[in-house]
C-alpha cells in the first residue's frame, strides 16, 4: 500500500519507487502476451530452490459498500480487494480491482463527518 496527496500532482520517494515497479511488471506481461520469453526479459535472475506456492496476509480494506458496481447492495459489509494506493488524509483509496471514495473510519463516531 502507498500514500498519496490527493492536492498534489508531486508524490513522495516510495510513491515513485512503487509506480516504476508496477509499470515495470506491467511492461513485462504485455511481453510475454507479445511472445517473448522470459529468458530474454530477466537480467541474471536469482534461482529459487525448494520452492512451494505460498500466500501472506496483504493490506485490505473492510467497511460497509455503497454503490459497488459487482457487490450489489446497500450498506454491504465487504472486504476490497489489495488496498495499492490510500490518500493521506484518507479520503480516497485505491485496490487492485478499483478506486473508493471514504467515508467516516470505523473509529469514528457516528455524529462526524
Amino acid at each position: 500500500m502507498v500514500t498519496f496527496n490527493p492536492d498534489k500532482a508531486d508524490q513522495s520517494a516510495g510513491f515513485d519507487y512503487q509506480l516504476a515497479r508496477l509499470i515495470a511488471l506491467a511492461d513485462d506481461m504485455k511481453r510475454i502476451r507479445a511472445g517473448v520469453p522470459p529468458e530474454l526479459l530477466a537480467v541474471d535472475p536469482p534461482i529459487l530452490e525448494r520452492w512451494v506456492l505460498a500466500s501472506r496476509p496483504v493490506p485490505c480494506l473492510a467497511g460497509l459498500s455503497f454503490g459497488h458496481p459487482v457487490l450489489q447492495g446497500e450498506a454491504r459489509p465487504i472486504f476490497t480487494s489489495d488496498l495499492c494506493l490510500i490518500a493521506d488524509d484518507h479520503s480516497w483509496a485505491r485496490t487492485l480491482s478499483r478506486w473508493y471514495r471514504l467515508g467516516r473510519p470505523a473509529d469514528s463516531p457516528l455524529g462526524d463527518s
